[in-house]
């Protein structure tokens, strides 16, 4: 069953996400409907704000007034989740909410997903796409979070560093 639950955005009075959040989950654990509504998220980001006092470093919600319910859809789930209190409606047409998709769900980093990389900092590889296919590089940088390498490059005599999306290169061994 846990393949069928999807993520669906809920849109509640703006402040009332931390208590919606926690009312959801207290009434899944009452009802013992884990299996049904498996996570609710409230996606979150870091931000620097400067004052006069200096900077300070702050969560902020990144969609204030929604919050993320993974569930898998059905009247039940539907009515405890629409019948919260600052609960105001599903996103989606009419009554039928409509489930994020797998980009949206990791461009907003709600889930993440395991990334194996074949490759390590120090490496020697082959860039196999790209204006400087066929070049062959050191790995600087891997920045998993962004899917990227840093590769430096010998070009003209100069080592230049070159950042690459991870398929465009292959290790060579």
């Amino acid at each position: 069953m846990a393949d069928i639950a999807k993520w669906y955005v809920v849109h509640i009075y703006s402040g009332y996400e931390n208590t919606v959040k926690a009312t959801i989950e207290k009434a899944v654990e009452n009802r013992n409907m884990g299996d049904l509504i498996q996570s609710v998220s409230i996606p979150m980001e870091t931000v620097t704000e400067i004052t006069d006092s200096g900077s300070k470093t702050v969560e902020r919600k990144v969609f204030p007034g929604y919050v993320l319910v993974k569930m898998v859809l059905t009247d039940e789930t539907w009515h405890l989740v629409r019948n919260v209190r600052g609960v105001t409606g599903f996103v989606g047409s009419g009554n039928k909410p409509i489930p994020l998709t797998e980009s949206e769900i990791i461009s907003l980093g709600v889930e993440k997903h395991e990334v194996t990389v074949g490759y390590e900092v120090g490496d020697n590889v082959k860039i196999i796409d790209g204006a400087l296919e066929s070049f062959l590089g050191t790995i600087d940088e891997i920045d998993l979070e962004r899917n990227k390498v840093r590769v430096v490059v010998s070009m003209f005599g100069r080592e230049t560093p070159v950042e690459l999306d991870m398929e465009q290169i292959e290790s060579i061994s």
